[in-house]
């Protein structure tokens, strides 16, 4: 017998079933390149719309954990500022076998997370809702409005209170951006609060975007290339 809620010991760990899900995405997925201080736990999310001529877009966001001091994890540098409901949620240990992948997932709650920090987005049609400054602006916002409610001042309610919406405005379209060790064209947002925004358009279709921590920009190699996963 199962109890509602809870899973049993050998429920499938949810990051194979993405993995296939995302073999529908038609131009390779992006990431940050391969360092020390970052670490890809395959927490990636797809989502897609469709019309009566099949997929119009698609987008893959990749999350990853970051280790301030990656040469000796253990380090209290490497943990987050958790308050004191997060510590409970984590050192509850439930009375019932957890899946392992849980587990791993729980403990990773420790520490800092660069949430869905690249997005690799991909339209079938091009238009001014395609380009790189409006597919930057969406993620820059969209990562403010969800990881920095509280630093902005806003309810925990978004559907009551949203946040502060950048626009084109802030696009600086001159930037350039590293792909695969070559120095791409691109645009970035240095304007807004609490994070760094860049982004570019894909040699084979398609825009990449990552969307970084000021904080944790010291730790971090701005640098893109294809995720190999």
């Amino acid at each position: 017998m199962r109890v509602t809620g809870i899973l049993p010991e050998d429920a499938p760990d949810p990051r194979i079933e993405q993995a296939e899900r995302l073999k529908l995405m038609p131009i390779p997925v992006m990431g940050l390149v391969p360092q020390p201080s970052l670490e890809d736990t395959d927490t990636v999310g797809l989502t897609y719309a469709q019309d009566a001529r099949g997929y119009s877009e698609m987008t893959v966001s990749v999350s990853y954990t970051i280790w301030r001091n990656p040469n000796d994890r253990s380090d209290p540098i490497n943990l987050s500022e958790l308050d004191e409901q997060m510590r409970r949620a984590i050192e509850d240990v439930p009375p019932w076998p957890r899946p392992a992948w849980l587990v791993e997932q729980v403990e990773r709650m420790r520490y800092p997370q660069l949430w869905e920090a690249v997005r690799t987005t991909w339209h079938r049609d091009s238009s001014e809702h395609a380009s790189v400054s409006s597919v930057l602006v969406d993620h820059v916002n969209y990562i403010l409005m969800n990881q920095y409610r509280q630093e902005l001042g806003l309810s925990d309610k978004p559907w009551e209170q949203s946040g502060p919406a950048l626009t084109d405005h802030v696009v600086n379209d001159q930037a350039s951006v590293l792909i695969d060790g070559v120095d791409m064209p691109g645009a970035e947002i240095n304007e807004a609060p609490f994070v760094y925004g860049i982004g570019a358009e894909l040699p084979g279709g398609g825009v990449v975007t990552a969307v970084l921590p000021r904080a944790e920009l010291n730790h971090i190699q701005v640098q893109l290339s294809a995720r190999r996963k």
